[in-house]
């Protein structure tokens, strides 16, 4: 099985309301293939295949058949395979896998991956309504207002009863991840103004949503996309020779895992009743990328991007990387060590609450996060020295589980 290198890509700015400024989701996929192209110099006439990744493109954008648009970035595109992936937060992990996959195959030797998700065409409450189908509608979602919040709520509320939670650490998540975006050019928050008293107390503007989860522990409602290329070791090599680099030069994909849970929230729960974790696929998924890049343990990695789609599932993620000990998250946020010069910064781009979470470009934002911090191309976000990075991405309600470890 071949090794797939990482040749770059990028994201679009994800402050960007694009229907205000006349456009759709098609000119925001275009975009960021355009910004992927730029930013790499890959010649358009070498990619040979593409996946998109998006999750609710015929609901957000009354537009399904995504793939096909990819075609319309450039003409020298014309002819090659291409499709559509669907896997709720984590579409755009679900196509990178594809992608992946075709390259160790043989199939292809270059993949252009796009995750695109424009939710900024409807209101909040329709946009809620829409998110519930990533989750078991009729059964956890139809008629509740705001599902997703109460869902994640409820896993603040598992980790409250088994090991004591405290919310000053949720709030501590959230402040780490709007002050890390502050360093982001492209993240969606960097230029607000979010007070002190936002993310540390129950106010008028900051009300509970669900469970503990609170306003200011949500990741905002995105429009972005983010696209990348991924390339066999022989176009590797072309590519690095063009430039005067060698093959190890290049980041690569070291590490993959991917796990599916019940799609019920209460049946994740009943079935990890005691487990140490409590989303006991997701530290498996995490273990098995952790194995494939033949590593001891979370500490090999440089940083971790993950998903914070609320501040409880990035409180998840902590003991499930086995940064502490199970139900011990606050020991990491306490200490220091997923701050952004820490001893394993998490979320330095500013995650999903700080940067954005445009649901179907998700995965592969962290993904393209994940390549410039290995390649040094961070900017004022960089974690110094990084080699190895790992990703998070979940789908649903923690049910789609995928992680991957990128380095040099």
């Amino acid at each position: 099985m071949g090794s797939v290198f990482v040749l770059g890509g990028e994201q679009t700015d994800f402050s960007r309301n694009w229907k205000k400024e006349g456009k759709d989701v098609v000119d925001l996929l275009v975009a960021s293939v355009h910004a992927a192209l730029e930013r790499t110099q890959v010649d358009p006439a070498d990619v040979e295949v593409a996946h998109v990744g998006n999750f609710a493109g015929e609901l957000y954008s009354k537009q399904g058949h995504l793939g096909a648009f990819f075609l319309e970035a450039d003409p020298r595109f014309l002819g090659i395979p291409t499709a559509r992936h669907e896997a709720a937060c984590a579409s755009g992990s679900i196509a990178l896998q594809a992608a992946a996959a075709e390259i160790e195959a043989g199939r292809y030797s270059l993949a252009c991956v796009v995750g695109v998700e424009q939710m900024k065409t409807v209101s909040p409450k329709d946009g809620g309504e829409f998110l519930g189908t990533a989750a078991w509608y009729s059964r956890e979602a139809e008629g509740v207002e705001f599902p997703f919040p109460k869902l994640f709520g409820r896993l603040g509320d598992v980790y409250r009863d088994r090991y004591g939670m405290r919310y000053e650490h949720l709030a501590a998540l959230s402040r780490i991840n709007y002050e890390n975006a502050r360093r982001n050019p492209l993240a969606q928050t960097r230029q607000w103004y979010v007070e002190k008293e936002l993310d540390t107390s129950e106010t008028e503007t900051n009300p509970v949503i669900g469970g503990p989860v609170r306003l200011s522990d949500c990741s905002q409602i995105t429009d972005g996309a983010a696209a990348v290329f991924l390339a066999s070791e022989e176009s590797a090599r072309r590519y690095a020779q063009t430039r005067g680099l060698s093959l190890e030069d290049l980041p690569r994909i070291k590490g993959w895992g991917q796990r599916t849970g019940s799609m019920l929230f209460e049946e994740k729960v009943r079935q990890s009743e005691g487990q140490p974790y409590v989303l006991p696929h997701v530290q498996q998924t995490v273990a098995d990328a952790l194995s494939r890049a033949e590593m001891a343990d979370v500490f090999a990695v440089d940083g971790i991007e993950t998903h914070d789609c609320f501040t409880t599932s990035e409180y998840m993620a902590i003991d499930h990387f086995g940064l502490t000990a199970p139900g011990e998250s606050w020991k990491a946020i306490e200490e220091g060590v997923i701050a952004f010069g820490g001893k394993l910064p998490m979320n330095p781009s500013g995650g999903l609450i700080g940067g954005g979470h445009p649901v179907g470009a998700t995965g592969v934002r962290m993904f393209v996060d994940a390549w410039k911090q290995v390649s040094g191309n961070a900017g004022d976000y960089q974690v110094e020295g990084a080699r190895n990075f790992a990703t998070l991405n979940l789908g649903g309600s923690g049910t789609t589980s995928i992680c991957y470890i990128v380095g040099r």
